[in-house]
């Protein structure tokens, strides 16, 4: 198996509801596992993304939003065993318990630092002892387990402080070039992608959902301007909606998981679901659909590994945004070289979005997103693209995200700051 299709089965994984809150559980779940006796309190630490992006993030199985809320749950009644759908069969007296918790001030959170590396430690304490659970660069990565202070799991080569050191390894993906992954996903054997059939399927799940709750109101209003049918004869209008009824109920936590991908069900939805509605709209071939859902899941991660996988940015448009445009100029036989201008385009457009954590406002993002790669991948297939010699774009496609990453880490460490102050006044 080529070891690009490997990358993308490993980094390709079910979630329910928003990866941060579910991140959150199951930390907590992890803690509680490794404890005996009642729960008396649950103390969290996170980093600032991780923070921000679960801040008023919705819930599956509770009413309720946030930090402390996905802590709680993680404490009362989560499935470590589980991942990122820990959540899922959490029941109303369990919910209720939980909330029960973070009203009588059981739930302590805490930002550990401004960094774009995942970062979480979940402390839970019983009247017998505590345990802990910490968690490291990835949102399932439990690099260290605790029980009354003594560590009973370290995961080998793991370095110390509060969000791990900082590594030099250059990332497998950056070894290759655009057009190595362009020709990548016009010759891997299509046996190897069968795989990402799910991600369309679960994403049109939770699309689904969507449409179906009376808790959305984008869902709604971009059916309406499909003209009441989900798939129709207007591609870019179709893409919009399939993509933006998912995230809609992703946010608020409807009881459907996403394909995330680089940590992210909303990075996952954008990069698939707008080729979706291009194949159904434009009657492309299923092979032709995950050829080019294999080329956009590759560049975002290659932008992802840049920007790091939490930041201020808003990596689901930017990144995940990017690499859907690649893909639909790949369904449009586009080129490598047009492929090039499509990411100038959007590197000079919606590169800098702010994330501010995960919420409603995802769904507008992803509005944003839709509507730019359409233009920037249709711009660039008529030779019409951003020079460049202009603002952050390279010489070479590579250098291009790799500045998109750098507006990120370390560019906009202070934005995330201030995002957090903001956060913190509304409390």
């Amino acid at each position: 198996m080529h070891e690009l299709t490997e990358l993308i089965r490993q980094d390709m994984k079910p979630a329910l509801g928003v990866t941060e809150p579910g991140a959150i559980a199951f930390a907590v779940a992890t803690a509680r596992r490794h404890t005996k006796g009642a729960v008396r309190g649950v103390e969290l630490q996170l980093n600032s993304g991780m923070f921000k992006n679960a801040f008023t993030c919705g819930i599956p199985g509770s009413d309720e939003v946030g930090n402390a809320h996905a802590a709680a749950l993680g404490a009362v009644g989560a499935d470590p065993e589980k991942g990122l759908e820990c959540l899922d069969g959490i029941t109303p007296e369990q919910a209720l318990r939980a909330k029960a918790m973070v009203k009588a001030g059981q739930i302590k959170v805490e930002m550990s630092e401004i960094t774009s590396r995942i970062f979480i430690k979940a402390t839970v304490k019983t009247n017998e002892g505590e345990a802990s659970a910490e968690i490291q660069d990835a949102h399932t990565n439990i690099v260290r387990i605790t029980e009354n202070s003594r560590t009973v799991y370290e995961k080998p080569g793991q370095t110390g402080g509060v969000a791990g050191g900082e590594t030099n390894a250059v990332p497998l993906i950056h070894h290759y070039t655009l057009e190595e992954l362009h020709t990548y996903a016009r010759t891997v054997p299509v046996e190897e992608l069968l795989f990402i059939r799910q991600a369309f399927e679960m994403n049109l799940a939770l699309c689904q959902a969507g449409l179906d709750s009376p808790k959305t109101t984008y869902a709604r209003y971009l059916l309406a301007e499909n003209g009441g049918r989900v798939i129709s004869d207007d591609e870019q209008k179709t893409a919009s909606l399939l993509c933006n009824a998912a995230i809609e109920a992703r946010v608020l936590g409807l009881p459907e998981p996403a394909m995330s991908i680089t940590g992210s069900g909303a990075h996952g939805i954008i990069a698939t679901m707008p080729l979706y509605a291009a194949y159904k709209v434009q009657g492309y071939s299923e092979e032709k659909l995950l050829r080019a859902a294999a080329l956009s899941y590759l560049i975002c991660m290659y932008i992802k590994e840049y920007s790091g996988k939490l930041s201020a940015f808003c990596g689901c448009a930017i990144a995940a945004g990017t690499g859907m445009a690649c893909g639909l100029v790949f369904l449009r036989d586009g080129t490598t070289e047009m492929m090039t201008h499509t990411i100038n385009n959007m590197a000079s457009s919606i590169t800098g979005m702010i994330c501010d954590g995960g919420n409603q406002g995802c769904a507008m993002k992803g509005v944003v997103a839709v509507d730019a790669a359409y233009r920037s991948a249709a711009m660039a297939m008529q030779s019409v693209y951003i020079y460049s010699v202009h603002g952050i774009n390279g010489s070479t496609p590579k250098q291009t995200m790799r500045n998109m990453g750098r507006i990120a880490s370390p560019g906009m460490v202070e934005t995330e700051k201030t995002i957090i102050d903001i956060l913190a006044e509304k409390e």
